[in-house]
């Protein structure tokens, strides 16, 4: 009974092993991995159905983060590398995500069958407030690219008490016409390669395109090779139809910056460029942040997460969502990895007049929605 005593008096009072995990990271690991947990529904609306995902939990009181992708690609291809990112993790932990796919286009999705009537642009804005009434959120701060970011201004127009901000990356409000490419095209090609080969112009920009990197090169292949092809044509075919009837007019930009701040995103290489700089110009200065990517192309939250995270970071800060702890932690690693890698350096993110030009270390902006960074 003595030695048996004694053994467990030894024990108690042993040290902690080598190599033993902390609690308290242990707490934050279970907590990561419950926040990186989806959850995937099928909501009605009235013009269909749409395939949502969410991470994080409902009962929260601050605004969810919204996206919708672009067209040939799902809220995955679209997104996953942006919010995986190691340094966006301190900013999304704080936020309840939902990812919205347009009608058809979730991996997976069944092929639409012939002669089916694909909803508009307009007509899928209008899908998103069944979103929000089905998991009760209150509103959002949203995020699009491209075809995306067209729908979450028409949704943000016709629902401005929902949106307290919107970040549109590659925003063009009149879509290109490729009625002159298709003529040349469609007589030595197939109708698959010429759609696929269209929206991946749309995609990439012409250096990508030439350089035929590994990123195009697997873009092709999904598109392409995907058994639900139709959706992807038919999701195109409906972005395109904004060429006329639906262009946004001067009155209708300004409207868009005074319901909310915007940040415009785009790559200094992206096909979107000029539009992107032209939208800028009509936009309200004193609500809009402009954001223009040196060295970047058309996809640039796949190519330059780590400057969205930066801009996103600051975007989201002005409107009073970042504890200035998690601030803290973000400074403290940028400048670390600005020391040890130099991956930043020589960045040029101009703000919206495209006039600052000097180097040196980013720094906070003063107005709460203005957003100069250049470094």
């Amino acid at each position: 009974m003595t030695t048996e005593m004694q053994k467990i008096a030894i024990t108690e009072e042993k040290p902690l092993l080598p190599g033993q995990t902390d609690p308290e990271k242990d707490a934050e690991i279970a907590a990561r991995i419950l926040l990186n947990q989806s959850q995937e529904h099928s909501i009605k609306t009235p013009h269909g159905v749409l395939h949502v995902t969410l991470y994080g939990t409902t009962n929260t009181g601050r605004p969810v983060i919204l996206t919708v992708h672009d067209v040939g690609l799902d809220s995955k291809s679209c997104f996953s590398p942006l919010f995986e990112f190691d340094e966006m993790q301190e900013i999304v932990k704080n936020f309840t995500r939902v990812h919205i796919d347009a009608p058809g286009q979730e991996e997976g999705a069944s092929a639409y069958p012939m002669g089916y009537q694909y909803p508009s642009m307009d007509q899928i804005a209008e899908m998103i407030p069944a979103v929000l009434t089905y998991f009760d959120f209150r509103s959002v701060i949203g995020m699009g690219v491209g075809a995306g970011a067209y729908i979450l201004s028409r949704f943000t127009m016709a629902n401005p008490t929902s949106v307290d901000g919107l970040v549109l990356i590659n925003f063009e409000p009149k879509a290109k016409g490729w009625m002159e490419w298709t003529i040349k095209m469609v007589t030595v090609t197939s109708l698959t390669t010429f759609i696929t080969e269209q929206i991946l112009n749309h995609l990439f920009s012409q250096e990508e395109m030439s350089a035929n990197g590994d990123l195009v090169k697997s873009h092709r292949q999904r598109i392409s090779k995907a058994p639900n092809f139709i959706n992807t044509e038919l999701f195109w075919k409906s972005y395109n139809s904004t060429d006329s009837s639906m262009e946004m007019s001067p009155t209708l930009y300004l409207k868009v910056t005074n319901l909310c701040p915007v940040m415009l995103v785009v790559g200094d290489k992206s096909p979107h460029e000029e539009a992107a700089v032209k939208c800028n110009s009509k936009l309200n200065p004193t609500t809009t942040s402009f954001v223009k990517m040196a060295d970047a192309g058309g996809l640039p939250q796949l190519t330059q997460p780590s400057k969205l995270t930066e801009a996103f970071k600051y975007f989201v800060q002005g409107m009073g969502y970042m504890p200035t702890s998690i601030m803290t932690r973000l400074a403290r690693s940028r400048t670390t990895s600005r020391s040890s890698t130099g991956s930043l350096e020589g960045e040029r993110w101009r703000s919206r007049t495209l006039s600052q030009t000097s180097q040196g270390e980013q720094m906070p902006p003063s107005p709460a929605n203005d957003m100069n960074v250049s470094c």
